[in-house]
């Protein structure tokens, strides 16, 4: 199990009977998850509701006026947040563990290797919480996504958190495409990591579905990851795709690349029971510096 426990300004207070109360600075929203199974007692102070309708999606209910957007901060890294129409606040804060891991992972590297530039691509990479935390450790970042509207809000991250600056390429694009032009300009990273989803578009109409797409795009990955290659890591929240599956698909397409190969699920505390909710899973390749890698 890889834990997220190093918020401040974020807090799930309570969860169950299908939903989850959260704490997003000074803001309190209840939202469904259909992992929180068990019984919670009603919620004295929720300024938000995402109600699901009987016909599919669902709509807030406000219970006092919100900004339109508020700022929260992790460690040093801070993020936009907002109700989205689909039930999202813009950020997956589970996903702070793996912040972690990664930046602790560059910084390592770049000390081991005197400060040798470590280059990574991000794909499906959202509104860019780990392309602001790998900015931070020093990383080169190739951040990719097909909505473009993700991609401004990535900006407006980085931008947030000081990293305007930093070496990061945004970019709109179907990722299988341009992981194949990638392939064919000789481009290498040393690290790589995608958020793929169950299914969605290209901007092109492009259809993606994890359960027939997954392996093919990690297997044209493993021709970008350079011989100095440090990590690869897949986050999924497909139901029922377990974090064995992952694992195994890294095990395959890596073959005999040497590193450790680990997954778990992601959680999160919850502060009124000392329960832990579950909040997808990921599965981490990783390859430390002086080690050879046969490719």
């Amino acid at each position: 199990m890889y834990l997220t426990d190093g918020w401040q300004d974020y807090e799930i207070i309570d969860a169950g009977n299908g939903e989850k109360l959260e704490r997003w600075g000074d803001v309190v929203l209840l939202r469904p998850d259909p992992q929180a199974i068990w019984p919670m007692k009603q919620a004295e102070h929720v300024d938000a509701h995402y109600i699901r309708s009987s016909s599919g999606g669902g709509a807030w209910s406000f219970n006092r006026r919100l900004p339109e957007s508020w700022t929260i901060a992790y460690r040093d890294l801070k993020f936009i947040v907002r109700p989205t129409g689909f039930k999202h606040t813009g950020l997956f804060p589970e996903q702070a563990a793996n912040w972690d891991f990664m930046r602790k992972f560059v910084e390592n590297y770049r000390e081991k290797t005197g400060n040798k530039a470590f280059r990574v691509l991000n794909l499906f990479a959202y509104t860019g919480g780990a392309t602001a935390a790998l900015a931070a450790a020093g990383a080169e970042v190739v951040h990719v996504d097909a909505a473009k509207g993700m991609v401004a809000w990535a900006k407006d991250n980085l931008a947030a958190s000081g990293l305007a600056d930093r070496p990061v390429r945004f970019i709109v694009d179907d990722v299988m495409k341009f992981v194949q032009r990638e392939k064919r300009r000789g481009h290498e990273y040393e690290g790589i990591l995608m958020d793929p989803p169950s299914y969605g578009r290209g901007p092109d109409g492009e259809m993606w579905r994890i359960e027939t797409g997954l392996y093919p795009l990690v297997s044209e990955c493993m021709d970008l990851l350079s011989r100095d290659a440090g990590f690869f890591i897949i986050n999924s929240y497909t139901t029922g795709l377990a974090p064995t599956v992952l694992k195994d698909v890294l095990k395959v397409a890596t073959g005999k690349r040497g590193g450790k190969i680990d997954a778990q699920e992601l959680c999160l505390p919850i502060t009124n029971n000392s329960l832990l909710l579950p909040c997808g899973c990921t599965a981490r390749w990783c390859r430390e510096p002086n080690e050879k890698q046969n490719k």
